[in-house]
């Protein structure tokens, strides 16, 4: 098997363009408290400073992001360890049996300590090597929602960073790259 063309480049703190998605596609993220994990998640991060987000959307069953930071990778890992944890326990407490069945069956066989996953492995980073690109990745995200029929405008999808380059309040904040 060849190597992935997809990869953090050692010393290189980005802009990354990244892709996190639900194990099998499964549309996890239509559920707005989940959301909220991973809301307040990068919000933590950009918090403490783990990484600088230049643009986002949230879909119902994947996510994208423009971020750097000194170790993204290690960075993104974390978060996906943290939200899938927080995701697990919200959907037991609030009685999700069905959600987590699911979880549990599309585990992968070689992830033995523990019983569920929900995310995809990897995270798809391609580095952003010029402001072409950067403009090229923010439209493929911002047109997302739309591809996919949910809305007609990016200014309407509430869980994207759009908004923020449109002068409207943003739910995270936005490091606008030079």
């Amino acid at each position: 098997m060849g190597r992935s063309s997809y990869t953090f480049y050692l010393n290189n703190n980005g802009p990354y363009f990244l892709t996190c998605t639900a194990i099998k596609w499964i549309a996890l993220f239509g559920i707005p408290e989940i959301v909220q994990i991973l809301l307040d998640s990068l919000q933590f991060m950009i918090d403490n400073k783990k990484i600088q987000l230049h643009g986002f959307v949230i879909m119902v069953n994947h996510i994208h992001l423009i971020a750097s930071g000194k170790s993204l990778s290690k960075e993104i890992g974390i978060f996906k360890s943290y939200t899938a944890r927080q995701i697990i326990d919200y959907l037991g407490y609030n009685s999700y049996s069905t959600i987590l069945k699911q979880l549990k069956w599309f585990k992968k066989q070689h992830k033995k300590s523990q019983d569920y996953q929900v995310w995809e492995e990897g995270s798809h980073p391609q580095l952003i090597i010029n402001r072409e690109m950067l403009i090229q990745k923010l439209n493929y995200i911002y047109y997302n929602p739309v591809k996919c029929g949910y809305i007609d405008d990016p200014i309407y999808w509430k869980y994207s960073s759009y908004s923020h380059y449109a002068g409207v309040k943003c739910l995270l904040p936005i490091t606008i790259i030079d």
